[in-house]
């Protein structure tokens, strides 16, 4: 399992924003060299990210930047700026092709081999933020072993698409659904889309909600007060904990144990799937235990 349910960006020419998020207890540190950083810091953000990379990590969070899409002409400093020591992965914005994956991978294989870096150790994200990443999905989620999550971007789609962005989000939802199939299709995690209005508590959950039953295994967020609401959100309920852990044994010591494929469990029958998802939720549980006893 790969849990990453609060994947918080941080601008990366923010001194002191990125010196807080080590112990805001998300799953992962986005430190951006992206939309969040002007055209005249982007040096600067590249030589803050770089330096901070260990003592953001220090707090539990895995590391992850943030690069300039290939178009932009610098998507090449960002990598050679920042894949060292420490970088768990990288997240390619606005890509919209199988080909940019590909470009992207061969890049850090050859950054690696150069640096020393363990082959293959440096993961890969990518934002799917336009109508054209939205359509290649697919093919592009699957066109690197680095690959590990996909990411809706709906603040830039709702841009290329012309249309208003709104909480409640009719304009996203073809997207939205399909780039979490994709994603599930793949293999790779799901990462929701950054709700905008950050103080609105209510809405923010009702949204979590829904995009959970999409197939959305966590959220980009862009304040830290959504990482609670995502650590929790996007875990297994203590209830279904319970229940996962009963269904496991009782399967294993009635069902796989005398050659049948099927039990009845508290008045329901549980078969080979409905196993290997109590399997899932117990992985995922263990996960993010391990995740927690690192943080105390």
């Amino acid at each position: 399992m790969a849990v990453m349910r609060s994947v918080l960006y941080v601008p990366g020419n923010n001194e002191k924003m990125i010196g807080k998020s080590s112990g805001l207890g998300a799953d992962i540190v986005t430190l951006d060299l992206e939309d969040s950083v002007p055209p005249a810091e982007k040096a600067n953000a590249r030589v803050i990210s770089a330096a901070a990379l260990e003592e953001v990590a220090s707090g539990g969070s895995e590391v992850y930047v943030r690069l300039n899409n290939w178009e932009t002409l610098m998507t090449d400093d960002d990598l050679e700026a920042v894949v060292q020591k420490g970088l768990h992965g990288v997240t390619l914005a606005k890509c919209g092709h199988p080909d940019d994956v590909k470009r992207l991978d061969w890049k850090l294989d050859e950054l690696e081999r150069r640096r020393g870096l363990a082959r293959g150790s440096v993961k890969i994200s990518i934002l799917l933020e336009t109508a054209k990443g939205a359509i290649n999905a697919y093919p592009s989620l699957t066109a690197s072993p680095r690959m590990v999550s996909a990411i809706f971007g709906a603040v830039d789609f709702t841009k290329d698409m012309r249309v208003k962005l709104t909480s409640e989000g009719v304009e996203q939802k073809y997207a939205r659904r399909h780039i979490a199939v994709a994603a599930r299709a793949a293999g790779v995690v799901a990462i929701d889309a950054p709700f905008v209005a950050y103080q609105d508590m209510e809405a923010f959950e009702a949204n979590v909600r829904d995009g959970r039953q999409m197939g959305y295994e966590g959220r980009m967020i862009i304040h830290p007060s959504q990482v609670e609401v995502c650590n929790r959100m996007y875990a297994p309920d203590p209830d279904d904990v319970v229940w996962a852990k009963g269904v496991v044994k009782a399967f294993e010591e009635e069902a796989i144990a005398k050659g049948s494929a099927a039990i009845s469990y508290n008045g329901k029958m549980v078969d080979t799937p409905v196993y290997l998802s109590a399997k899932d939720i117990l992985a995922s549980h263990g996960e993010i235990e391990a995740k927690n006893a690192i943080r105390k």
